[in-house]
């Protein structure tokens, strides 16, 4: 079992204070000072008490520019074992192979492969990441000793089966109650599969328990267009957003991933009860589910809307960068309007639009904001261009111009070096023959 592994990361305790001397932020070049897990002054010349010499780490930052970490709001970590197991297949087919596969994981299996994906994440700049899957416990402890912010839900995929069901319910309720034992202070959220994959009454189920708990529920929802038209069949003709509105499932705690096979009242639902849109463009595309996500009318609407990279066994990587650039380029084709998606609102997407929907004070630099920052390298010929900042990073940068990484006020990556990068790398090796 996993706990019974050599640890390949470790329980960070937060530094004292970490300086960042000559940051650049919003092209201003200022210092910042970053003290128990919060950013708690960003000024020009901060001068430090020679009291603070000896606990604070200093770091030069010059030629460095600083951006709130990624928020990656919708994956399935531990699917980073299974990149490239499934290819040039239609979505229906590459599902039911999955969950074949899944039939011979088990926490150990979850465990590394949550490393991999925290390795890969903080590499490319992201702090904060809205898990589903199995063995919470196993992946909450992995991201945890990785340093990142995971929150992790029970999923309950019970394959209309209601014998299975009123398992998984004794299981949530286990694993809730343990869930509130976490050193990190954290609790596990909620989740279900889909409408096609989860019985109705456990879908209410897990919404209730949700709401009951204070918890956020984590869902796929509209991903693909058969999803539309087998429910409609089924449900007197009503889409799966105008189904879950029935069942009063809708609501703010709402964190629905995909959100593109929609209708206009659909839109005008999700804006309604202010629902959490994650769009995964790089998975969508890649399985030919879609690629019209409606940004422009789910924000006029009052959805909130996010990114995500979906599990590697789709997106094939969890870099939120890449899913930036992807998400733009797809907007502007569409559309056939190249000032679709304005990069401010990328840039929000990514970051204070995911920390808005998990209900933390992150995804923005300001002082008494959580220190969850990723620091550019521009020291490199993708920034050469006078072209905003931004512009650079999203559409010219790769995740490989993030130098450093800072993860609730601690250093999760510096100088693109993450502790025992090696150690992971080994044991999620020995792991993969599970489901060779």
């Amino acid at each position: 079992m996993f706990n019974d592994r050599p640890r390949a990361g470790f329980f960070k305790s937060a530094d004292t204070m970490i300086f960042l001397k000559d940051i650049t932020i919003d092209g201003r070049v200022v210092d910042m000072l970053i003290e128990n897990g919060k950013i708690s002054r960003i000024s020009p010349g901060i001068e430090l008490s020679p009291a603070d010499g000896a606990d604070v780490q200093i770091m030069d930052c010059r030629g460095k520019v600083a951006i709130p970490g990624f928020i990656n709001m919708h994956t399935h970590a531990a699917m980073s074992l299974m990149r490239g197991i499934m290819e040039d297949v239609p979505f229906e087919i590459w599902l039911s192979n999955i969950w074949k596969i899944e039939k011979n994981i088990d926490a150990d299996f979850v465990y590394w492969g949550t490393k991999i994906a925290c390795l890969e994440m903080i590499k490319s700049g992201t702090t904060t990441f809205n898990d589903q899957y199995f063995y919470p416990d196993a992946a909450h402890q992995a991201a945890v000793e990785m340093g990142v912010r995971p929150f992790i839900c029970y999923v309950v995929l019970d394959h209309l089966d209601r014998d299975a069901a009123e398992r998984q319910k004794k299981q949530c309720q286990l694993m809730y109650e343990k869930s509130l034992g976490w050193k990190d202070g954290a609790r596990m959220q909620m989740g279900f599969h889909a409408i096609y994959s989860v019985t109705e009454e456990m879908m209410v189920w897990a919404s209730d328990f949700a709401k009951e708990h204070g918890l956020k529920l984590h869902i796929h929802l509209a991903e693909y267009e058969k999803e539309v038209i087998d429910c409609k069949a089924a449900h007197k003709g009503l889409t799966p957003t105008e189904y879950l509105n029935e069942l009063g499932i809708l609501g703010p705690h709402l964190i629905a991933g995909h959100t593109l096979w929609l209708s206009e009242h659909d839109i005008e639902l999700l804006g309604e009860n202010h629902v959490n849109c994650v769009h995964n463009i790089n998975s969508n595309a890649k399985l030919a589910s879609g690629y019209r996500f409606k940004y422009n009318e789910l924000r006029d609407a009052g959805a909130n809307v996010c990114l995500g990279t979906d599990g590697a066994a789709s997106s094939n990587n969890m870099d939120m960068l890449e899913t930036m650039k992807t998400t733009a380029l797809f907007q502007k084709a569409w559309r056939k309007d190249p000032a679709q998606m304005p990069i401010r609102e990328l840039m929000d997407m990514a970051t204070i639009n995911g920390a808005k929907a998990l209900g933390i004070h992150a995804g923005v630099l300001q002082e008494g904001a959580d220190a969850d920052i990723s620091i550019v390298d521009t020291e490199n010929s993708s920034f050469l261009s006078p072209a905003p900042f931004e512009a650079n990073l999203i559409y010219s940068a790769h995740s490989d111009c993030i130098d450093s990484v800072i993860a609730g006020g601690k250093f999760v990556m510096k100088n693109r070096v993450v502790e025992n990068e090696e150690s992971i790398l080994f044991y999620a090796r020995e792991v993969l023959n599970k489901i060779q």
